[in-house]
């Protein structure tokens, strides 16, 4: 299941230690055949939902607050950051539990998080790994939110052959038995798609003390059985579970993949709560999938929240864990159809939409498109589309300039902030679009490479030359140009060559197709100042060339001398083709006798 969730593939820890705290001890215990987590030996029952609001911590009461509205009484994330202590602080303030994540690296490239680590022959990244799970347990085992230990998410699922899921299962239980020696007050789980990791936990991981198990739709209802066939006899949890999801859905004939409806995704969430999941003896109860927003392909589908709006999940995983309905309803969509025809990009085609809300408040509507091909951002984007009319008259939509199929969304919000979404397809044709050479998606502009290290689209993971004395801090605020941080470089060494490309797929040096279209910006530009005068350095974007599958379609370079007083460079692109650009800066220099500082701010194509 492709997460909203961190870039960064290892984790800093949050220095910061919080007071020393006596710990309620967490135990799973089966009395009469009945699994049961106990904290200081009452029965806590998992009425969980995965949490996707780690970076918004000014929000955090609210979003707990939300949380116990909706009956949740514990999260579950899939690792750890510089908010992991207030986080924690925050759940606990308001009587939440929480399962702590601590990810493990996915062993295939193309696969969740693109990332491609080799568990037969990378000690050296095995070893990070061992250090830093248990270095997260040894910070945070004191805190009294802390209800499990999560440890790695899909990661058999997202590794190749059965001698890399040995190599990852002996890791595993080297962490899982560390973990048990040095918190005795907190059970072990490792989590996995379905049952693809069972057989590897059973015959190479005998410190897990809980299953962790993503399954959605029925599968739930299904899953002991599954289990009691590989003779499994310790409790489970179901760490993700929601409406079943696209990998389970044959494609119309069109090519698209059909999406549940609205009163699908929210029937599955009560029904499987109350008939699949609560009843089963070694069930210690359920993380529903996903207590977030978001604008991308998956948010509509399987989020409490699309665009901040609310959707019938939300108000489902209520009606699960209190009982309580909806206190107001999200607008339904009786009928949502186009033309059954293929059709020329451009065209403006008719709409059949028929909507209604209980509360008979006012409707407001809006059109988006997805489509499947290409790159995994690309394939995720939700675009707006062109659309005239309305509710009483009826609507139109502009196909958009893509060729095959692709996903039509109509999304009908009230005056509750509710939406409720359906979706249907249709076939467009466009010559043009149907010789792009890289799907990617296409930015509108300007577009920012950094600014304040928010949803960056490139991620610094092109490290070169003298790698090891380079450190990159994208929330450096001792020196900035605008708004509240820069990118600091800082080069230790006194000699050498170095360089650092930020770019995308992180980890990848054009075996995967990633990056963005930036076609249309006339200009790259960024401010940059160094600790010292006359620093030479060599800067630009692109740098993967014809030798590997997937390149940038423009690399620009340009030298420069930083001074100690930021200055604005600019480099012109009008003339360039910037179809695909996956490496959106890159920067070099070199040691000359000394260690130095370079900061960056504001890096923009527009």
């Amino acid at each position: 299941m492709n997460k909203i969730k961190f870039t960064i593939i290892i984790f800093p820890l949050f220095s910061t230690l919080f007071p020393l705290i006596i710990n309620a001890q967490t135990t799973v215990e089966n009395n009469n055949g009945k699994w049961t987590f106990l904290i200081e030996g009452k029965a806590f029952d998992v009425k969980g939902a995965t949490f996707g609001y780690d970076k918004d911590v000014t929000n955090y009461d609210k979003y707990f607050q939300e949380l116990r509205f909706l009956g949740v009484n514990t999260i579950r994330t899939w690792g750890t950051n510089k908010n992991t202590l207030r986080l924690l602080d925050a759940a606990n303030a308001h009587g939440i539990k929480v399962m702590l994540g601590i990810w493990m690296r996915h062993g295939r490239a193309g696969m969740e998080a693109d990332d491609s680590f080799d568990y037969l022959n990378d000690t050296e990244g095995k070893e990070e790994m061992y250090e830093n799970a248990l270095e997260i347990v040894k910070t945070y085992k004191g805190h009294p939110a802390i209800l499990t230990w999560g440890v790695g998410n899909e990661v058999y699922l997202n590794t190749a052959t059965d001698e890399e899921k040995i190599a990852y299962s002996k890791l595993l239980e080297r962490i899982c038995s560390q973990i048990k020696q040095i918190d005795k007050n907190h059970p072990v789980t490792s989590v996995e798609a379905w049952t693809f990791g069972v057989d590897w936990w059973l015959k190479y991981v005998p410190s897990i003390d809980i299953y962790g198990i993503n399954t959605y739709g029925e599968g739930a209802n299904v899953l002991p059985e599954e289990l009691a066939k590989k003779g499994v006899d310790k409790p489970y949890v179901i760490t993700e579970f929601g409406v079943r999801g696209e990998w389970e859905i044959e494609e119309d004939k069109n090519g698209v993949k059909p999406e549940p409806t609205d009163e699908e995704k929210y029937e599955v969430i009560v029904k499987g709560y109350n008939e699949w999941i609560k009843p089963k003896p070694n069930c210690l109860g359920v993380y529903v999938f996903q207590y977030a927003t978001d604008n991308r392909h998956i948010a509509p589908w399987l989020l409490t929240h699309f665009k901040g709006m609310t959707r019938p999940q939300y108000w489902a995983i209520r009606e699960a864990y209190t009982g309580k309905k909806p206190d107001n309803n999200v607008p339904v969509i009786k009928s949502f159809q186009l033309p059954d025809t293929n059709t020329k990009s451009g065209a403006w085609i008719p709409v059949k939409l028929e909507a209604s809300d209980k509360e008979k408040e006012k409707l407001e509507v809006s059109f988006y498109y997805n489509q499947r091909t290409g790159s995994r951002k690309r394939r995720d984007q939700l675009v707006a589309l062109e659309f005239r009319g309305g509710l009483s008259n009826g609507f139109e939509i502009k196909l958009p300039q893509e060729h095959g199929g692709i996903k039509v969304y109509a999304m009908v919000n009230d005056t509750f902030n509710n939406v409720g979404i359906s979706t249907t397809s249709i076939s467009v044709i466009d010559e043009k679009a149907a010789k792009r050479k890289f799907l990617v998606p296409r930015v509108e502009l300007p577009f920012y490479v950094y600014k304040d290290n928010e949803n960056l689209p490139y991620v610094p993971s092109a490290y070169m030359g003298n790698y090891k004395d380079i450190e990159v801090d994208l929330d450096n605020t001792e020196t900035v140009k605008t708004g509240g941080t820069a990118i600091k470089i800082s080069y230790r060494a006194k000699n050498g060559w170095y360089g650092v490309g930020f770019v995308d797929p992180p980890n990848d040096w054009g075996d995967i197709l990633g990056g963005y279209n930036i076609s249309g910006a006339k200009t790259f530009s960024f401010w940059a100042k160094a600790g010292y005068n006359n620093l030479k350095v060599e800067v630009g974007f692109g740098l993967i060339g014809g030798d590997k599958p997937f390149i940038d379609t423009s690399k620009k370079m340009t030298a420069l001398y930083l001074t100690d007083e930021w200055k604005k460079y600019t480099i012109k692109t009008k003339r360039l083709d910037l179809s695909c650009i996956r490496s959106g800066f890159v920067i070099f220099s070199s040691g000359e006798g000394m260690s130095h500082e370079i900061y960056i701010d504001e890096i923009v194509f527009e």
